[in-house]
């Protein structure tokens, strides 16, 4: 499954994209991409240097070696080589089988107000279910924090709706957070039954 390679078609204000593994060749971008202060706010992770990225891109791997992380490198898609614009995940945080996963990601300063979050975020949800489906998901979360407007909007663009809100838990969660629900075969914007 680490094979695994998700196209996105482009659209009039953004490029075509391709979700695909992380490999070592990322480092470089990103560790570009950490230097954003804004994305440092919003994710648990830092990457400081070459060697922090390696480590991270090796933990990646290994997620999906273990079948508990699928992480992807959002890149554009074309002839010019790849830039990475983000990324995206799925996280297996109970028992396998479980009816329930979650799923993150962030976009790289270049590529934000580009509709590059939303699509790979709805890639990787219908990638999601469908490769998990005879496994028992049903269900995907999306946690950000309360004040991440820009996650807020992307959530719900992509069908998740928000479902309670979670209170902070210093030192690793030091302000209140959303969670969003995504059910299986419940297409954007189709509203409560």
């Amino acid at each position: 499954m680490s094979t695994t390679r998700l196209d996105v078609a482009a659209t009039p204000s953004g490029p075509a994209l391709l979700l695909r593994p992380w490999c070592p060749a990322d480092a470089a971008a990103l560790v570009e991409a950490y230097r954003d202060a804004a994305l440092r706010r919003w994710t648990s992770g830092v990457v400081e240097d070459e060697a922090g990225a390696v480590r991270w891109i090796g933990a990646q791997a290994r997620g999906w070696e273990e079948r508990r992380r699928f992480a992807f490198a959002v890149v554009e898609s074309g002839p010019e080589p790849e830039r990475v614009l983000g990324h995206a995940v799925l996280k297996i945080t109970e028992a396998p089988g479980a009816p329930s996963a979650e799923v993150g990601y962030w976009t790289a300063a270049p590529a934000r107000g580009r509709g590059v979050a939303p699509r790979a975020l709805r890639a990787l949800t219908d990638w999601a279910f469908a490769a998990f489906a005879g496994d028992g998901l049903t269900r995907l979360e999306l946690l950000h924090q309360a004040d991440n407007a820009a996650s807020c909007r992307v959530a719900r663009k992509c069908g998740y709706e928000l479902a309670r809100l979670l209170p902070a838990a210093p030192p690793a969660f030091p302000l209140d957070g959303h969670v969003h629900v995504r059910e299986f075969g419940r297409e954007p914007g189709a509203g409560a039954p």
